[in-house]
């Protein structure tokens, strides 16, 4: 076994102990664990600890440690219009209907959640695709866009709304010239599609907003790298955030759990889901008149 094979076999052994404290699995670290390693070694170095066994030592004398550790596993990978089949679907089929019955039920604004926001770039791309496709067509209808994270300095990248241009790659290029300002390989959201985002620190893990929300993202985040007790108590808190008719969208590899219950397939092959509409029994013996 080489050294690069010790080192990483070492720390898988540390990450299976220690992420079960932070309501995490290791299968959803399996394919990342290299960014996690090098931040966890780095740690372990800064406190002058030889090796990941020192630091686990250090930790379970430490309980105020577990917090910093558990920083260093967020996973914050991100870029506009990632899974760009999604955004299309969110585009052509749920928007419309959103708003449609919006526009119905006398309502002013559809509210969206985008859960692990990182740098803000699922919610400005949601800000972007709104604005350019949506909105033409449902003047009288505002969106508004609540985006949490743990992470307050992916928060603040977010504030800044500056981006390299790497992480435009998906987006069409007449989108991205009209919704940014590039300069010096950097692009610069306009403020126009800012307006609308509010940002929070939150860890869903143990708080969560307010609802009522039209549209939840919570993709790449909880249905991935948290256990499966955790990931029910999330589902179950989404839905009970989302309106009638409301929609939630999973990564495209993610799936939601047994325990949750609820949701119906909108679109599987894009793991989206859709609250159902419950009718009153008024309106039951309406619709049969």
């Amino acid at each position: 076994m080489t050294r690069c094979d010790t080192r990483d076999a070492t720390c898988v052994t540390f990450l299976q102990w220690a992420l079960p404290h932070l309501r995490m699995r290791w299968s959803g670290f399996r394919k990342v664990r290299g960014q996690v390693c090098k931040r966890v070694a780095r740690r372990s170095k800064n406190l002058a600890l030889p090796n990941l066994a020192a630091y686990r030592v250090y930790i379970e004398a430490h309980p105020g440690e577990w917090m910093l550790l558990d920083g260093l596993c967020r996973i914050s990978i991100s870029r506009f219009f990632r899974d760009r089949a999604v955004w299309e679907y969110l585009a052509s089929d749920v928007l419309p209907s959103l708003a449609e019955r919006a526009m119905s039920q006398e309502e002013a604004e559809i509210r969206v959640w985008s859960i692990g926001c990182a740098g803000g770039e699922e919610c400005y791309t949601m800000t972007i695709l709104w604005r350019i496709l949506i909105e033409p067509r449902f003047p009288h209808i505002a969106l508004r866009v609540l985006g949490t994270d743990a992470d307050r300095d992916q928060l603040a990248r977010a504030c800044v709304s500056c981006y390299p241009a790497a992480s435009l790659k998906e987006m069409p290029l007449p989108w991205r010239r009209e919704a940014f300002k590039e300069r010096a390989g950097h692009c610069f959201l306009r403020q126009e599609f800012q307006a609308g985002v509010e940002l929070l620190e939150q860890d869903i893990r143990r708080h969560l907003p307010a609802g009522a929300f039209h549209l939840v993202l919570c993709r790449n985040l909880a249905f991935t790298y948290f256990e499966e007790n955790l990931q029910s108590e999330i589902a179950r808190a989404i839905y009970d955030r989302l309106v009638p008719g409301g929609v939630l969208v999973l990564g495209k590899r993610e799936r939601l759990p047994k325990a949750a219950g609820g949701l119906v397939e909108l679109a599987p092959h894009l793991r989206i889901y859709s609250k159902p509409i419950v009718l009153e029994m008024s309106e039951v013996r309406d619709c049969s008149q």
